[in-house]
């Protein structure tokens, strides 16, 4: 069987997507070395609350207009993991299964010192990989030689990680050269994200587009109910 690889930035507390694609493919790579970029989902995202959606944002420091990859870029101060820890709390105490989630979550915010931006980020996505059952190898760009050119980097990182399918989101498809890829006899597949089943969701309207954290709060285990790569 071919491996299959994606490759992706870290995000902060990322939507059920993100993860899907995660338990979709062989070896998941967080690309850190990449720009930093300001109002991003590197060190934000949104959750639920009774007057809509709402931001949690992780500061962070960002020395102008050097050249910052998000591998290099530091956390600022530690007050914000007791802000974010009550914030959600204070929205999702009612949800089914607030207690069970916040057993292992709820020292991720109050027991952890967080000072690098993708090291946290790693440590949530993999708690919640841990939860879910997903056990998708998760790499960094830097545990592999980094070539240069947007397209062969990416497929220079396959070949190297021994992937013989590169699973993509669809936004690539404005900038990623799929003749790279096939000069490497590596395929590129490109992730739906598309037809995700609605689930009891708190506060108002439904919406797919907030931190995982939804999802399992409300749904707990049953959470791969609603996604389509990750099973029970």
């Amino acid at each position: 069987m071919s491996k299959s690889i994606a490759i992706l930035q870290s995000n902060y507390i990322p939507w059920k997507g993100y993860f899907d694609m995660i338990a979709a493919v062989d070896e998941f790579i967080l690309y850190d070395d990449m720009q930093y970029t300001r109002r991003d989902w590197r060190n934000r995202n949104q959750i639920k609350t009774p007057q809509g959606v709402q931001w949690l944002t992780v500061p962070v420091l960002v020395r102008g207009k050097y050249h910052q990859t998000i591998r290099d870029t530091e956390i600022d101060g530690t007050d914000w993991a007791t802000v974010h820890w009550r914030t959600l709390e204070a929205n999702y105490r009612r949800a089914p299964f607030f207690e069970d989630v916040s057993a292992w979550l709820q020292p991720l915010y109050t027991q952890q010192v967080h000072s690098n931006l993708s090291l946290m980020n790693r440590c949530f996505i993999e708690a919640v990989c841990r939860y879910l059952g997903i056990t998708t190898r998760i790499r960094n760009s830097w545990d592999y030689t980094l070539c240069e050119g947007k397209s062969e980097r990416l497929a220079d990182l396959c070949a190297q990680a021994g992937g013989q399918r590169y699973i993509s989101g669809p936004a690539a498809k404005s900038y990623i050269d799929e003749h790279v890829f096939t000069e490497r006899n590596i395929e590129v597949a490109w992730f739906d994200y598309e037809g995700y089943t609605e689930y009891p969701q708190l506060w108002g309207a439904f919406t797919h587009y907030v931190s995982i954290l939804d999802v399992l709060f409300n749904c707990g285990p049953k959470a791969s109910n609603f996604m389509r790569h990750v099973h029970p």
